[in-house]
C-alpha cells in the first residue's frame, strides 16, 4: 500500500530507446515504487513516437505548462511528499513554485550528468586547450550548483563528479548522493546465448544525436579515427546508430568507406550483439555513458576515450581499451577486433563491472534509508544548508517575478 506521493517533473518524456537519460529516470521511478510511493510524472514537452508508456508501470501522467499559474493549482492539489526534478533546468523553472505551494516537500534533483563539466570540456575543446578552472566556472556550472544548493539532495551518477563538486566547488557532501545506473544482474545463461567472437563482425557506435558530444564523436571518427582503422581492416564497416539523426549526420554516410549511418536502433541489444567492437571516442561530456553499458550488457568490448570511460570502471579493468591519442586509439581498436584472447578478456571484464558496480540490489536499501532520514530530519537538514536558504530567497525574488512577467505577457 503506497503511503506517499512522488512528483517527477521531466525535462522531456522518458525515451529509454533513445537515450541513457530515458533509461535512468525509469530506474529511479522503480526505486521509489519499491519504497512505496505513488508516482506522477509531469512534463511540459511534447511526446514522440519513442515516448515510453508510463501507464504500463502504474505511473500517472500530467501535462503541465511553463510559466503558468496552472502548475500551482496542480501541485497544490497533489501535495507530494517528494518532488524529483529531472535535470537542474527543471528546478529553475518549477522549484520556486514547489517551495511556495508545498514547502515541506523533499526536493531532489537527478542531475543526469554534471552539465557544467560537459560545457567546460566543450569550451576547452573549442580552444584546443586543457580543461581549467576558467572553463569549469562557466554560466552553466553556476546555474547548476545554485540548483543543487536550493534542493535538499542531488543524485550524482558518477564518483568523478562527486569528487569535482566537493573538492573543486566545495559543495557540502550532505547535499549529494552517489547513485549510478541501477541495472539488473546478467546471469550465466544469458551470457551463453550471446554471439561469440567468431560470429560477430564490424564496429558500432551509438548515441542520441540531440546530444552534442555524440555528433562530435562521430565527426571525429569520420575525419580522423576511422580512416586509420580502415587502412588496417579494409573489409570492416562502422555502423552508426542513434535517435534523432539530422541531415548533417546522414550526409556522413559513405558506403565506399564502410562508414554507414544506420539511424534509430529499434533494438539496441540486437545491433550491439552483432557488432564485434564498440567505438566511443568522446572528446567532451560528463556522467556515465549509456552506450558503454549497452556494450557491456551485450558482451561487446569497447575502444573508448578517457572521458567516455570516466566514472564507469572504478578499480576494475575496463571492457577494452581506454586511450585518447588518435593513432593509439585506432591501433587498440584493431587489436581488440582481431585478437580473440584480448576480446574475450575484455568481454569478461565488462560483465564483472556490471555485477560489481551497477547491480541495483546493491543500492536499494541505502537509498531508501537516505530518503526516509531526510524526510524525518528535513528542518535541521535545511538549517545546515544556509547557502541554499540564501539562494532560495534570492530566486524567489528574481526567477519568480521573471516568470510572472512572462505569464502576464503571455496572457
Amino acid at each position: 500500500m503506497a503511503y506517499n506521493n512522488l512528483l517527477v517533473i521531466g525535462f522531456v518524456w522518458p525515451e529509454p530507446k533513445s537515450s541513457a537519460a530515458g533509461s535512468r529516470i525509469l530506474q529511479l521511478i522503480k526505486q521509489f515504487q519499491k519504497q512505496g510511493y505513488d508516482i506522477t510524472f509531469a512534463c511540459a514537452a511534447k511526446t514522440s513516437d519513442n515516448t515510453f508508456d508510463l501507464s504500463l508501470i502504474d505511473v500517472k501522467t500530467a501535462d503541465i505548462v511553463l510559466n503558468d499559474v496552472s502548475f500551482d493549482a496542480f501541485i497544490s492539489e497533489l501535495q507530494p511528499q517528494v518532488v524529483l526534478f529531472d535535470r537542474f533546468m527543471i528546478e529553475e523553472q518549477y522549484g520556486w513554485r514547489v517551495v511556495e505551494q508545498c514547502p515541506s516537500a523533499l526536493r531532489i534533483i537527478d542531475t543526469e550528468d554534471f552539465h557544467g563539466l560537459r560545457k567546460g570540456r566543450e569550451l576547452a575543446l573549442k580552444e584546443n586547450a586543457e580543461v581549467s578552472i576558467i572553463h569549469l566556472q562557466n554560466d552553466t556550472t553556476k546555474r547548476e550548483i545554485a540548483s543543487i544548493y536550493r534542493c535538499d539532495l542531488s543524485l550524482i551518477i558518477s564518483e568523478a563528479e562527486i569528487e569535482l563538486l566537493t573538492t573543486q566547488f566545495k559543495v557540502d557532501e550532505s547535499l549529494l548522493y552517489y547513485l549510478p545506473f541501477l541495472l539488473k544482474p546478467i546471469f550465466e545463461e544469458d551470457k551463453e546465448t550471446l554471439p561469440t567472437f567468431q560470429l560477430r563482425q564490424h564496429f558500432i557506435t551509438i548515441g542520441n544525436f540531440l546530444h552534442a558530444p555524440n555528433y562530435d564523436a562521430v565527426l571525429y571518427l569520420k575525419q580522423t579515427i576511422w580512416p586509420l582503422i580502415r587502412k588496417q581492416l579494409p573489409q570492416a564497416e562502422l555502423h552508426i546508430y542513434g535517435a534523432y539523426i539530422s541531415q548533417k549526420v546522414s550526409q556522413l554516410n559513405n558506403v565506399r568507406e564502410g562508414f554507414l549511418v544506420k539511424g534509430f536502433a529499434e533494438d539496441v541489444n540486437k545491433v550491439m550483439q552483432n557488432a564485434k567492437v564498440c567505438l566511443a571516442p568522446l572528446r567532451f561530456g560528463a556522467g556515465l555513458k549509456g552506450k558503454l553499458v549497452d556494450a557491456m550488457q551485450n558482451g561487446t568490448p569497447c575502444a573508448m576515450s578517457s572521458i567516455a570511460a570516466e566514472g564507469m570502471f572504478g578499480a576494475f579493468e575496463p571492457n577494452g581499451f581506454v586511450e585518447d591519442n588518435t593513432e593509439a586509439f585506432s591501433n587498440n581498436a584493431v587489436e581488440l577486433y582481431s585478437n580473440f584472447d584480448i576480446w574475450n578478456k575484455s568481454e569478461a571484464n565488462g560483465f564483472k563491472v556490471l555485477k560489481e558496480r551497477f547491480n541495483s540490489a546493491n543500492f536499494e536499501t541505502d537509498f531508501a534509508i537516505r530518503i526516509s532520514e531526510l524526510l524525518a530530519n528535513l528542518k535541521a537538514h535545511r538549517q545546515n544548508n544556509f547557502i541554499g536558504n540564501i539562494l532560495q530567497h534570492q530566486t524567489l525574488q528574481s526567477t519568480k517575478y521573471m516568470s510572472k512577467w512572462i505569464e502576464a505577457k503571455n496572457g
